[in-house]
């Protein structure tokens, strides 16, 4: 059966690009074991953190 075509996948519809970085073993095992205590995703703790690095004022601006 053919693919209905009208319907978008999420990663269509959503605006984020994708990026790797490497971590340390230790540190990626203690993100993913707090993701799942915290119900959520690395992705999420991930991106939650960077907003509030980028919203902070800078020592520029401050």
């Amino acid at each position: 059966m053919a693919k209905d075509r009208t319907v978008s996948s999420k990663a269509e519809t959503d605006d984020k690009k994708n990026t790797s970085l490497r971590l340390d073993r230790k540190t990626l095992k203690a993100l993913k074991i707090r993701a799942i205590e915290e119900d959520t995703s690395v992705q999420k703790i991930i991106e939650t953190l960077i907003q509030a690095y980028i919203h902070k004022p800078t020592k520029k601006n401050a």
